[in-house]
C-alpha cells in the first residue's frame, strides 16, 4: 500500500516491524497521542541502524509525520507511557555526524543542543559499531543524558561479531542496552534505562574529549564569555569548542543573532516541546 505524502516532505521507507510482537511489560503505546507528556525523548543514529523500528516498537507502529519548521525534512513523533509517566518520542533524521554539513545534521544537532531532550536514545548497528561511535561521541559532547541502544544484535551474532556491552557502558559512561528492535528483544531494558536517565535516577558520566594545555585555557575563557552573553544556553563548552574549530554554522548563529534567539525564553527547546508546529 502506498501512502501519499505532501511534496514538501521527503519520503522515507517505512520500517518493517514483526506483526503481533507484544508491548514490553509496563509499556503502553500511545501512537500519535503526545499530549500532556512528562518527558521528551529523541532518537538519534546513523541511517539504516533500525532507528525507525525502535520508534515504531515504542509508539505502536504509528507516526505523526510533518516537517521541521522551515525545512523540507520529514519529522516523526509519537508517544508511549511507562511507569505512570508519558513520553514524547521524536525521531531525528539519520546522520553520520553533527558537524552541520547538511540540513539533516543541522536539525539533529540543534534539537539535541537546544531542544534539551530529557534523554537521547542513540541507536547503533552492532555489526559495524565502529562506524557509529563517531556520532555517539559527538552526542555525548553535547549531552550526557543518553542511552546507547545496541541494535541488530541478532545480525551481529550471525556474523560472529561479539560486543561486550558492559565494558562499552563503562567506557562511554552511559547505559548500553543490546536489542533486536524488530522482535522487541531488549526493549524492556531499553525503556527502563531511558526512564532512569530521563528522571535523573540513573546518573551518567559521559566520555568527552579532554582538552589540555593552552587549548583548555582557550575553551574555558571562551565558554565563560558565551555563558555571560547567552545565559540560557545549555552547553557553552560545546559551542566554544565548535567556534575554536572554525564551525561556520555556529559562527553564523552567533553573527546573525540566532544563538541568542535559541538560548532565550522562547527557544528551540520550547518549540520542540510544544510540537514544533
Amino acid at each position: 500500500m502506498t501512502t501519499k505524502r505532501p511534496r514538501s516532505i521527503r519520503p522515507r521507507p517505512l520500517p518493517v516491524v514483526e506483526p503481533g510482537v507484544p508491548a514490553p511489560s509496563g509499556l503502553r503505546r500511545l501512537g500519535i497521542d503526545t499530549s500532556e507528556f512528562d518527558h521528551v525523548v529523541c532518537l538519534a543514529g546513523n541511517p539504516n541502524t533500525g532507528k525507525s523500528t525502535v520508534f515504531n516498537a515504542l509508539t505502536g507502529l504509528k507516526q505523526h509525520v510533518g516537517n521541521w519548521p522551515g525545512k523540507t525534512v520529514a519529522r516523526a513523533e509519537g508517544g508511549f507511557e511507562y511507569g505512570g509517566k508519558r513520553y514524547k518520542l521524536v525521531d531525528l533524521p539519520g546522520t553520520y555526524s553533527l558537524l552541520s554539513a547538511s540540513t539533516d545534521e543541522e536539525i539533529a544537532r540543534d534539537f539535541i543542543l537546544f531542544g534539551r531532550p530529557d534523554c537521547t536514545i542513540i541507536v547503533a548497528d552492532a555489526t559495524v559499531l565502529e562506524r557509529n561511535l563517531n556520532l555517539t561521541l559527538q552526542i555525548l559532547e553535547i549531552t550526557g543524558k543518553a542511552v546507547l541502544c545496541l541494535n541488530l544484535m541478532d545480525e551481529a551474532k550471525r556474523k560472529g561479531v561479539k560486543v561486550n556491552h558492559r565494558r562499552l557502558a563503562r567506557e562511554l559512561g552511559i547505559p548500553v542496552v543490546p536489542t533486536v528492535a524488530r522482535t522487541a528483544h531488549g526493549m524492556p531494558e531499553l525503556i527502563e534505562a531511558v526512564a532512569g536517565v530521563a528522571s535523573g535516577e540513573v546518573e551518567t558520566d559521559p566520555r568527552r574529549v579532554r582538552v589540555r594545555g593552552a587549548a583548555a585555557d582557550a575553551v574555558d575563557e571562551l565558554a565563560a564569555l558565551i555563558e555571560e552573553s547567552y545565559p540560557g544556553l545549555p552547553n557553552a563548552r560545546w559551542v566554544a569548542l565548535r567556534l575554536l574549530e572554525g564551525d561556520r554554522r555556529v559562527e553564523d548563529a552567533v553573527r546573525h543573532g540566532e544563538l541568542a534567539e535559541l538560548a532565550g525564553d522562547k527557544s528551540f527547546g520550547q518549540l520542540a516541546a510544544s510540537g514544533m508546529s
